[in-house]
């Protein structure tokens, strides 16, 4: 991609609701735009990274087994009615009507969906197990959106349903996405945990989230300093004043709050800031029963499914990322989420040899199947660098005056470090760093 032919429309100012530095800089940085309340449009280098992270949630999820699908967005109210759910869902559940007066939702999750999907349709203990996903557009209609991607009511979610014969199989491809999460957010290159939690709305016997570390996180965690012990302080306190209490309080006021028990490895446990990006639930027959989805065993008897559901917050996961890395300068893309790769910023447009080069190696790093995008445009050279830390390129490819001695240089927007290298070498060097 030409920098001067690209739809990206950086800016300086941040929103004026915009307190996290992902609201901020995904807006500055021309990756989204506010389009209502809650609601965000994804611009190119958002459309980008959005599907970078769709493409390793997906690639994980069919090596594990699993089978995509792709739901109506809307779904009849009398599903929800017939699981008890109309009601326990409150005001997050916008109903619409259509002009014969039927009642729909806009999906904010689809266990019932997927349920009379699968009903009818699998009817023996051969059939199974299975398990059914989609990547698709979700709906809530949050009483206080805020905090850009991380709360909006619109938004891009992964949700899948597996359908099982005996809770013991159910359990088990509980676990088995348990590890496939991790692999996802291992490919994502952030550090997360995974916690023990609190079912919610959804139901069930028992679920686990998965929490990214960063400080702006709403939920408060407790996690071990030896094992992999973790939990919500929703499982932990049972007074919901006291669990208010520490959510609002801050990663650093958290520290000074002593935990008054050890772990049972004998670690120590400490408070940590968590910004939930997938969750999953042992269901058992909650939906099954209730949608009356029934198979045939091996005695031919009727049985309900048994049930676990799994949810990962796609697009959320573009903002954890960059609450996870960024600086006061701006993103600071993981080599997996980036929107490009290299960065080539000629600095002089006016410079024939600079442009040159520019062009040449533009055109070996394409061809290399390396991300590339060429900064070819007329400002001037401390504009275009702070565009190119706003936006987080992982490498910068500097063309300029050092070019007279044979030699540019590679910005590292990580490290922040500029190194030169001879014209000679700079594409060896960058294929090596990448």
């Amino acid at each position: 991609m030409r920098r001067s032919r690209a739809f990206i429309p950086t800016t300086k100012e941040a929103p004026s609701d915009a307190t996290l530095p992902s609201h901020q800089f995904l807006v500055r940085g021309g990756f989204i735009n506010q389009q209502g309340s809650g609601l965000y449009n994804f611009l190119p280098l958002g459309k980008i990274v959005l599907d970078k992270i769709r493409k390793i949630v997906k690639e994980e999820l069919d090596d594990a087994g699993c089978s995509e699908v792709q739901l109506s967005f809307v779904t009849p109210l009398s599903l929800w009615q017939r699981s008890g759910r109309a009601e326990t869902m409150g005001k997050e559940m916008l109903r619409i009507s259509d002009r014969h007066d039927a009642d729909f939702v806009l999906s904010p999750t689809n266990e019932e969906a997927m349920v009379e999907l699968v009903k009818n349709r699998v009817t023996s203990y051969k059939d199974l197990p299975i398990n059914l996903y989609q990547i698709n557009t979700k709906f809530r209609d949050e009483a206080r959106p805020r905090y850009g991607l991380l709360r909006g009511r619109e938004f891009l979610m992964k949700d899948g349903y597996s359908f099982h014969a005996s809770k013991e199989d159910m359990v088990r491809e509980f676990d088995l996405m348990e590890e496939t999460y991790k692999k996802i957010f291992t490919r994502l290159g952030l550090d997360f945990r995974v916690v023990q939690a609190d079912s919610g709305a959804i139901g069930g016997e028992g679920s686990k989230e998965f929490h990214v570390l960063a400080d702006s996180g709403e939920d408060t965690i407790v996690v071990c300093d030896v094992c992999d012990y973790g939990a919500n302080i929703e499982t932990i306190f049972e007074s919901e004043e006291e669990i208010d209490a520490l959510n609002e309080k801050s990663y650093e006021e958290l520290q000074s709050k002593s935990i008054e028990e050890k772990c049972n490895c004998g670690g120590t446990l400490s408070f940590k800031k968590g910004i939930e990006v997938g969750h999953i639930f042992q269901l058992g027959d909650k939906y099954s029963s209730a949608l009356e989805a029934k198979f045939n065993d091996e005695t031919g008897k009727p049985q309900a499914f048994e049930m676990a559901t799994f949810g990962i917050g796609v697009s959320r996961l573009v903002a954890s990322v960059i609450e996870q890395n960024h600086d006061e300068n701006g993103c600071i893309w993981t080599k997996e989420t980036c929107p490009y790769m290299v960065n080539i910023m000629v600095s002089n447009i006016k410079e024939t040899a600079q442009v040159e080069l520019g062009e040449a190696l533009y055109t070996q790093f394409r061809e290399a199947g390396v991300e590339t995008i060429l900064d070819d445009r007329k400002d001037r050279f401390g504009f275009k660098m702070k565009d190119a830390e706003l936006i987080g390129f992982p490498y910068t490819l500097i063309i300029g005056k050092e070019l007279m001695n044979g030699e540019v240089q590679i910005y590292d927007r990580k490290t922040t470090q500029k190194v030169g290298v001879g014209v000679d070498e700079v594409f060896a060097k960058l294929m090596e760093l990448i």
